[in-house]
């Protein structure tokens, strides 16, 4: 069986180790933790990754945030994919920082990312892992704040929280999504 797990993030220096990158982060995790590398590939970078039988395709949208939509459709298509095997990553503004949570389904939360993915696929039917950003922020400042750098604090911790969404994505493309959720929401 095949999965397509999509990092959201924005491609250039300027924007590695932010806050809006997480997903980017997280699918490097991965790849290194399963000893493969990204290459240049249509609308990103991807890497295939084989646990317990499945196959995973990785993949990093080169479409900046905003126009993922493109990259995640031309990937389903091209693997063949069906939308139950999707799981996107991405960082959430509504969730204290490293809290994470496995959805099947929802809406996009204000996250442009999201949006596009839906305005393109036709449904919000897919799952996704939110990773909590925190909020702290002044009024009017979102954009600089999902754009800066992670403080020193959230660095400390961001290794160990990478670790646990590794274990949710296995989690996914074995148990599925129903008992992942169980085991990983919430803890």
């Amino acid at each position: 069986m095949k999965y397509l797990i999509v990092g959201l993030g924005n491609i250039g220096a300027e924007y590695e180790n932010t806050r809006h990158n997480i997903g980017f982060n997280t699918l490097d995790a991965f790849a290194k933790a399963s000893n493969v590398v990204f290459k240049p590939a249509r609308l990103g970078d991807q890497c295939v990754v084989k646990f317990k039988g499945r196959t995973l395709v990785l993949l990093k949208p080169s479409t900046y945030m905003n126009l993922s939509g493109k990259a995640v459709n031309y990937w389903l298509q091209e693997e063949k994919i069906p939308i139950e095997r999707l799981l996107v990553i991405t960082d959430d503004l509504a969730l204290p920082f490293g809290t994470l949570r496995l959805k099947g389904k929802g809406s996009d939360g204000g996250h442009n990312g999201l949006k596009n993915i839906q305005e393109i696929l036709g449904n919000s039917q897919y799952a996704r892992l939110r990773f909590g950003v925190g909020n702290d922020f002044p009024k009017g400042q979102q954009v600089n704040y999902v754009l800066s750098k992670w403080s020193d604090e959230e660095s400390a911790k961001l290794e160990e929280r990478l670790q646990q969404c590794l274990k949710i994505i296995q989690g996914f493309c074995t148990i599925g999504l129903a008992r992942t959720m169980s085991d990983y929401n919430g803890k």
